[in-house]
């Protein structure tokens, strides 16, 4: 089998050379609501307004070309029928008139098939040529020539326009493609796919017709082709697209513990896209139930970060049931499930394949303060930016690491890079206040910066020395509280800060013996600003990163609003056709009551006729 789909300038077509429909099933296939496979599940087509509603969604009409081979004795049949929105409008129908024509083969020609009178045959036929691009008869037929014993042909015609008079299919970008204008369309995703081949099928699936429909299908039989526009679309499997793949079994269970059916399994195979080296945010599952997609690059989990960036996955799910529009999964506690086991699977994926493709930081921690195992997410070197090499990265892990090792020294555990850095600030603080104030460092940190304290004797001395420093750098200090000196040592202190030039203190100690812990504390000072700004650095990239995820959820909801809406118009075209043809069945089922009751009537009267006249002759 094949399917062929082509394009002109005003209509598409479809052709496939299945077995086509003889009049009776092509009269069932265009008519609403009617589907002979309602009571049979696992299967399509059991609403009977799939072909309805999807050609109409495309264009306002819409002709079916079908041959049938004979059965069971038939001779072989032909069929033209035509669902014709802008007919019925213009001809200000109320009813759903939908024109059928056939034909039979009696040995080498196509002879008429009447099922009623030749009137209303050539009714039809002229309905079918008047609205539709075949100006004859013969044009009409000649659309056959495409099909050889057997097969449908579907032509869909005055196609549907955007705001900006455009067609909403756009068949001028490529021309062996059909491809959609308008939200779905990324511009910059089509410039990514040509960078990232790998995964092109994740950023052009929206769009392109030609990349959806070779994914469509999980597997594909060597008998069955599809062909857009004149070329063949090939089909691919998104597991090629991966690299450090792992294949994880997945087996729903009941409520009771047990699973309801042995063959309820799902084999999930998980990796990484090829194109993850570059930190492209291409993430999700493809979902396909009896081998069709549903749910292409479903996206289960939504880090804060850069968590489960590049990681796809394929699963076939046969136990789940699909939504009749074969677009989505019916929302049961099945699916919940799923749902629930591949956000872990992707997690648990992430957490210990994060580092191969140069995210740094991925695995999860505890914190020691809490107890609590932080996400991958949380930890700031897991969250590079969209093209990061990722090469800088082990600077600032390397930076945390000095950290642990200094912890580990003075006997205490290792704490996150944010945390010891406000610890060891505070106590810096401390201690560069202990010194210029002659007190005793109070942290009671043992990996303090001054682990020397200075004695009581020489406080006063330290309090002199550093106060005359700051002096002279034209520095106002404020006289500290009584700490325990004498009342000889302060009339000494202040004898001394009388004295502008005197450069030592009562015990001779000069000022230059305390400048190398000046110094220290400069360069400490250096140090946290350099650290700083990394975590500055790090909070940037963070909140970039939360900007475009905003951004690409703002679009997405957009998106989601916009088929929301094409969704409540395509209903509401549903609920006029129906209530119409409700009405119309009202109308006609009082009709036949009315012509039913006069029956009666008129049947009463005659039989009371009779009885009279049979009266009047017993009396004669």
């Amino acid at each position: 089998n094949f399917i062929y789909l082509f394009m002109l300038v005003f209509l598409t077509y479809c052709l496939d050379n299945g077995g086509g429909m003889d009049p009776d099933k092509m009269r069932q296939c265009m008519s609403l609501g009617y589907s002979a496979k309602s009571q049979v599940a696992n299967t399509i087509g059991q609403y009977g307004n799939g072909f309805k509603t999807s050609t109409m969604r495309l264009g306002a009409d819409v002709l079916v070309f079908s041959r049938s081979r004979g059965k069971e004795g038939k001779r072989p049949t032909q069929s033209i029928g035509m669902l014709s929105y802008t007919f019925l409008r213009s001809t200000g129908k109320e009813d759903i008139v939908v024109p059928m024509i056939d034909y039979e083969k009696n040995g080498l020609n196509w002879t008429r098939k009447l099922r009623s009178t030749f009137a209303d045959w050539n009714t039809s036929l002229q309905t079918i040529i008047t609205w539709s691009p075949y100006g004859t008869e013969a044009e009409l037929l000649e659309q056959f020539s495409s099909i050889k014993e057997q097969g449908t042909r579907v032509i869909i015609y005055n196609l549907w326009e955007d705001d900006q008079g455009d067609l909403e299919l756009d068949f001028d970008a490529d021309v062996n493609d059909i491809q959609l204008r308008g939200g779905n369309r990324d511009e910059k995703n089509i410039e990514m796919a040509k960078r990232f081949p790998n995964s092109k099928h994740f950023l052009t699936y929206r769009h392109s017709l030609r990349s959806y429909a070779s994914i469509l299908y999980l597997r594909l039989s060597d008998a069955f082709q599809i062909f857009l526009r004149g070329k063949e679309i090939e089909h691919h499997n998104i597991v090629t697209d991966m690299m450090l793949k792992k294949e994880v079994t997945y087996r729903p269970v009941a409520t009771n513990g047990l699973p309801k059916d042995s063959n309820m399994v799902a084999d999930v195979t998980i990796g990484f896209v090829k194109d993850a080296k570059f930190h492209i945010d291409v993430q999700g599952f493809n979902v396909y139930h009896r081998n069709r997609l549903i749910k292409p690059f479903w996206r289960v989990w939504t880090a804060a970060g850069s968590g489960g960036r590049g990681v796809i996955g394929v699963l076939e799910a046969n136990f789940i049931e699909p939504a009749h529009d074969k677009q989505d999964f019916e929302r049961t506690t099945l699916l919940a499930r799923l749902e629930a086991r591949l956000i872990q699977m992707q997690k648990d994926y992430w957490s210990g394949n994060a580092h191969r493709i140069g995210y740094v930081g991925a695995r999860s921690f505890r914190s020691p303060e809490t107890g609590r195992e932080n996400s991958p997410e949380g930890s700031p070197g897991a969250q590079p930016s969209p093209g990061h090499s990722g090469k800088d990265y082990p600077k600032q892990r390397n930076a945390g690491k000095s950290y642990s090792a200094s912890s580990k020294k003075s006997g205490k555990t290792s704490t996150p890079f944010s945390c010891q850095q406000a610890e060891k600030s505070a106590r810096t603080k401390r201690s560069a206040g202990s010194i210029l104030h002659g007190l005793p460092d109070t942290s009671d940190d043992s990996d303090s910066e001054f682990v020397n304290t200075p004695s009581l004797s020489s406080k006063s001395h330290i309090l002199n020395a550093h106060r005359k420093y700051f002096q002279n750098e034209n520095t106002s200090l404020a006289t500290p509280a009584s700490n325990g000196t004498t009342e000889k040592e302060r009339s000494i202190t202040k004898s001394q800060l009388a004295e502008p030039n005197a450069r030592s203190n009562v015990d001779g100690h000069s000022i230059d013996d305390h400048e190398p812990v000046i110094k220290q504390l400069r360069d400490e000072n250096a140090s946290l600003k350099e650290r700083l700004l990394i975590v500055e650095e790090a909070t940037s990239q963070e909140l970039v990163m939360e900007r475009d995820k905003v951004k690409s959820l703002t679009e997405r909801l957009e998106d989601l609003q916009r088929q929301l809406d094409t969704a409540n118009k395509e209903q509401e075209a549903l609920i006029d056709i129906f209530s119409e043809e409700r009405s119309r069945r009202d109308e006609e089922e009082e009709n036949l009551r009315q012509k039913l009751k006069e029956a009666s009537n008129t049947i009463q009267e005659l039989l009371l006729e009779k009885s009279n006249a049979g009266r009047k002759g017993q009396k004669v």
